[in-house]
Parts: C-alpha cells; structure tokens; sequence
C-alpha cells in the first residue's frame, strides 16, 4: 500500500474508556456528520470516517461511484493514526457528528459487536450485492453479533512478511536472497533474534537488525492464536504468546539489535531515509510505508521474505451507524467498496491485502509484484496465500488498548533503560487499573 500517510493500525494508542463511551453512543444516537442528505445541489452527501489509509481516494474509487451514481458526493474524513481516530470518535459518541460510514480497526471490532454496542450500526449482510461466501469466513465472523448481525463489512487483512535491506545484508555477511534470508528463522521467531545477533555482530556503522522491539512483540503475539483474552476474558498474563514475545523483545533490546523507535512516529518514519536498520516486520500494509519513507534513492534496495510464523497483523472494516441520516445510500456504498473488484484495486494502489477473498485470483493481485519492494518477488501470491492461511485469535474487546499498553511497555525498556522485569511490571499496573 503505494503512497499512504500511514496504515491505519496499526498504532494502538493509550487505554482509552472505550466501554463506557460506546454505551454512550447507544444512548445518545448520534446524527450523521457532514452536509446533510439534501444539499442545494441535490445530490446526498455520504461522509466516510477513516484512519490511515484505505486507499479508497487513492485508488479512484470515490471519483468512480460519484460517477456511476450522479446523485452522490462522497467526502472522506480521514485521521491519519487510528489510535487518534479513535479518541477523536469517542468524543462524537457522545457529542454527535458520526459520520455516515465509521471505519473500525479489528482492535476495536469485539466491542463493536458487543452487547453494549451493537446496536448502534446496521446489519450489512443484506446490503446490495454482498456475498457471504466471498470474504474470508474468519473475518465475516469477526464482525457478527451473537445474534447474528454482521455490523461491519472486511476491507483488508494484515499476513505479515520480513521486509529487509538487501544491501545491509550482505555488508553485515548475511544472505540476501528472499529464499535463503527466510530460511534464516524459518519456524520460530526465536531465530529470528538470532539472525539479529549475527547481523549485529558485523553491522554496518550506524545501523541496527530491526526498527524496534515492540514490533517484534506485537508480530510475534499476532502470528499466535492464542494472545490477550481466552474463553472472553483477559488472559494476558498466562498467555504462552505474550511471555515469550515480551522474553524475545527483551533481549533484542539487551542485544542492542533493535534501533528502539517507536513505530510510525516521526523519528521512525525519518529512520527509513537514514537507513538506519535493516528489517521491519512487514504486513502487506507496511509496504506503503516503506516506499514513502525511504524515498526514491532507496528503491530496489528492499525486499521480501517469508516470516518466521504466519499470522495476522491489522485490518479494518467499513460499518454504517444505524442513526446516520443516509443509512440506505451508505449501505450501498459499503458493499460497493469492499467488493472484490474494488478490494483488488485497493491493492495495486496502497498494498492492502483484500479481505474478500474472491479478489485473490483477480489479475492485479495473484500476479502483482511491487516495483519499489522486491520487483523479482511475487508479492501478490505471496501474501494472499498467507492472508489464506491466517488462523484467527480471539481478539476481545480491548485488544487495541492491549497492543498500545505492551508497546508502551516494551518502550520502556528501549528508551528508558527499564529492566525486563521493571518494564513488564508496570505495564501489568496499567493494565490491571485501566483495563477490565
């Protein structure tokens, strides 16, 4: 995904009071923002809250359904992290201006489709020429109701990759080529370090294996299908993946081979143009990131190899709040976008791997390969066939708070010297006070 701001997971922020601002939302019924339904012109005007980049605009996909539906204007109304997005949506819970589509990362789709939430947006599954049987089963389900209401329709799927600097290898006396570098750690993210010891042990001046630490955590618990919750509840603590991902964080922090950054901030972005560090864990999305960052003078330097584990790192939905005043005409528009034809689009613009599963045999996406990262490697089969292989984790309803918690905690040891043990206590006394 090629020239986003920002992919939209895919920071989690601070533990936010999402519970009790969610009721709120129920309680309030929040009008659509934007222009109204009837403007001077006539036309309805459908407004679109997202995060990131969807790759909607930048794939000309809004200019195509204003043009095949006259009276329709589309304004989107986009943030450009999710974790700001989704302060900046609580606050309208309960103040008002939903907008007529509400973009929702898969952090927050437990509560969403919660009891307490649910019924603030529409079922889609009856919508215009949607297809069940098209999207991913896993992710159909993520966004049904206990009662059987889906309130949100897949946009993407986040497989994850390695994306490496092919010439920080070879300096370092590593492989290069994607086959040999994904036998490096093949099967466990613990070779992974590994490799990063090794690379650290002869690395270039000035450079480190990997961007940082805390997304080493957050791959290493997303490739797991067990993480945060088992059974509904918060299962944190007893989890096998979240010990040996904070364990494996910890010493890519002691081995010095993490830079430290905190992902998709500025220094983080600037890093990419430094070549500063030589491996970030990579979801489809991430590609888009690093095409942007790097810059022109970096291209061809990249490239893609399989990951230690396969797994799932992101994803969104596009839901349509039952209150809004354009519920019909939004409905259409949803189904319209996460169609496979638009889906596959979405992807040879931005990278976004489609969550309607029917778009993976289109042309364009089963044959794509992305001329900045890896022009050799056949980047579309290989993150549709991983985006197959996902096995889905119970999420829970703060599984986004949960992620920004533990990465505030890995942080900790990374830019302020805590010890493991230090780092993860306090992050168990944040957890334990703000999230139940």
């Amino acid at each position: 995904m090629p020239r986003p701001s920002l992919p939209r997971v895919r920071t989690r922020s601070a533990v936010l009071a999402s519970v009790a601002l969610a009721s709120a939302l129920v309680l309030t019924g929040c009008s659509s923002s934007g222009d109204g339904g009837s403007p001077s012109d006539g036309k309805t005007t459908l407004t679109v809250g997202t995060f990131g980049t969807f790759g909607y605009k930048e794939a000309g996909l809004y200019d195509a359904y204003m043009k095949q539906n006259p009276g329709i204007t589309i304004k989107e109304n986009p943030t450009t992290v999710e974790g700001n997005y989704w302060t900046a949506l609580q606050t309208r819970l309960s103040g008002g201006g939903l907008d007529d589509v509400q973009a929702l990362e898969v952090g927050r789709i437990s509560l969403a489709t919660s009891e307490d939430l649910a019924d603030a947006f529409v079922d889609l599954s009856d919508a215009p020429g949607v297809d069940r049987k098209s999207y991913l089963p896993w992710k159909w389900d993520q966004a049904t109701t206990a009662d059987g209401r889906t309130i949100g329709l897949g946009t993407d799927v986040g497989p994850m990759a390695i994306c490496y600097r092919q010439d920080l290898f070879k300096a370092a006396g590593l492989p290069s080529d994607p086959e040999s570098v994904g036998k490096l750690w093949a099967g466990d993210w613990a070779k992974f370090v590994e490799a990063a010891q090794r690379y650290q042990a002869k690395a270039p001046k000035g450079t480190f294996f990997m961007d940082s630490a805390s997304g080493l955590f957050n791959a290493v618990v997303s490739s797991s299908t067990v993480q945060y919750y088992k059974d509904g509840k918060l299962a944190y603590k007893d989890s096998p993946s979240v010990e040996n991902a904070w364990d494996l964080a910890a010493k890519a922090v002691q081995g010095k081979t993490s830079q430290g950054l905190k992902m998709f901030d500025t220094p983080w972005q600037t890093a990419f143009s430094k070549s500063t560090f030589a491996t970030t864990v990579c979801p489809s999305w991430q590609q888009a990131n690093i095409q942007q960052f790097s810059g022109p003078a970096n291209k061809g330097k990249w490239n893609i190899a399989q990951p230690p584990a396969a797994g799932n790192w992101g994803g969104s939905f596009l839901a349509v709040p039952s209150s809004g005043k354009n519920v019909d005409e939004a409905k259409k528009l949803v189904a319209w976008l996460t169609a496979p034809e638009q889906q596959a689009k979405v992807f040879q613009k931005v990278g976004n791997i489609p969550a309607n599963q029917a778009a993976y045999d289109l042309p364009g996406v089963v044959d794509y390969k992305n001329a900045y990262i890896g022009p050799d490697a056949a980047t579309g089969l290989i993150f549709s066939t991983a985006a197959k292989a996902i096995k889905p984790a119970e999420t829970g309803p703060r599984a986004g708070d949960l992620t920004g918690a533990f990465g505030t905690g890995v942080l900790l040891m990374e830019q302020n010297g805590k010890s493991p043990g230090e780092a993860w206590n306090a992050t168990v006394r944040q957890i334990d006070s703000t999230i139940q």
